[in-house]
């Protein structure tokens, strides 16, 4: 068995993580750790847990964990696992962060997104970016993975087939997502209370959200060379989920023509058909977040539009599953040698 240990599993990505894992044939939940519920049992935390996780919360006691651990997976905020990071650490267990600390490469682009200091930029380097799809060999052989963030992992795996291919010009992508609020985390804010969200939808981080340099960087690397894209984020009053709707202009073939619908849907077949996780719809279907909630499966379509020479492509996630908890399980499972879908099987929930 593979003793895991969770450092944040009281918030949404950590209590999804002890979901998942609680199912997983191979793992085994050794270590609850929150600050905020110390010594509390963690199904009084979260009820839904009854008779299914016995342990209390412990603390982030990190010297401690690593030693009866296996995997750590760390669901905490920026800036705690860059802090208190150390070789030793990395030589007794496997780390799998869902913060940003080690997804961007360049550290003064984090610090001038995330507003604070790197304490561990030399973990940078080994850091490997766990998006599965993208990078899997990587991943195998990793000790730290830098878990995709949500809107990213969707905008990403979205777009990254055609950029890669040159079908599309980085230079005028758009991308504009929906999120729900679980994505803003548990913590109590005015801005996430029923009266504010329900009956709403809002744009939120314009110009300046954090997930962009992660886009950005990630989709350089498929298009060949550094890109901007617009980023918008939006918040819709619904608990789970992710919709990226992406627009950018078709780059003519070497005829002057623009590449057909049929050819577009052939090399998102050619990246996607053997991933388990990523279904590709059939023509004239598009993305419902509802179709993937509770589940790891992201689901993409397109549309082209001869009149304006654009595609628009669709992409949907549940923000807690692909866009964090199951994602970093799919990473342990390839870290571990297991078959990467072990104890995602999760079919998605309706209604």
């Amino acid at each position: 068995m593979i003793k895991a240990g969770i450092i944040g599993a009281t918030g949404y990505a950590g209590a999804e993580l002890v979901r998942i894992l609680t199912g997983h044939k191979d793992v085994s939940v050794m270590w609850l750790g929150s600050r905020s519920y110390i010594d509390q049992k963690y199904a009084s935390v979260y009820q839904n847990m009854f008779e299914l996780v016995e342990g209390n919360c412990l603390d982030d006691r990190l010297e401690d964990l690593v030693k009866q651990a296996d995997v750590v997976f760390t669901a905490t905020p920026q800036g705690y696992l860059a802090s208190v990071m150390k070789e030793e650490y990395l030589t007794q267990a496997k780390f799998i962060d869902l913060s940003a600390d080690y997804r961007i490469k360049d550290v003064s682009v984090y610090e001038q997104w995330y507003q604070i200091e790197h304490k561990s930029p030399q973990f940078l380097e080994e850091a490997v970016y766990g998006l599965c799809e993208i990078n899997r060999d990587q991943v195998k052989q990793a000790r730290l993975v830098a878990n995709p963030g949500c809107y990213t992992t969707c905008s990403i795996l979205t777009a990254y087939p055609l950029l890669k291919e040159g079908l599309i010009d980085p230079d005028t992508l758009i991308i504009d997502a929906k999120s729900g609020t679980s994505g803003a985390g548990r913590g109590a804010k005015v801005n996430n209370l029923f009266c504010e969200v329900n009956e709403n939808i809002k744009a939120y981080g314009i110009a300046t959200h954090r997930h962009t340099p992660e886009i950005e960087e990630q989709l350089g690397y498929a298009a060949g060379r550094k890109i901007t894209v617009s980023f918008t984020p939006h918040l819709v009053p619904m608990n789970r989920g992710i919709l990226a709707t992406e627009y950018a202009s078709l780059l003519p073939k070497s005829d002057g023509s623009l590449p057909t619908e049929a050819e577009i849907r052939e090399v998102y077949r050619s990246y996607y058909q053997e991933e388990t996780f990523v279904r590709v719809l059939e023509p004239g279907m598009f993305p419902e977040t509802k179709w993937v909630e509770g589940s790891n499966y992201m689901d993409i379509s397109f549309q082209t539009d001869p009149r304006t020479g654009r595609i628009i492509m669709i992409g949907a996630i549940d923000n807690l599953v692909k866009g964090a908890a199951g994602q970093a399980v799919q990473n342990m499972n390839l870290m571990f040698g297991l078959p990467e879908s072990e104890g995602l099987r999760l079919v998605p929930l309706f209604p």
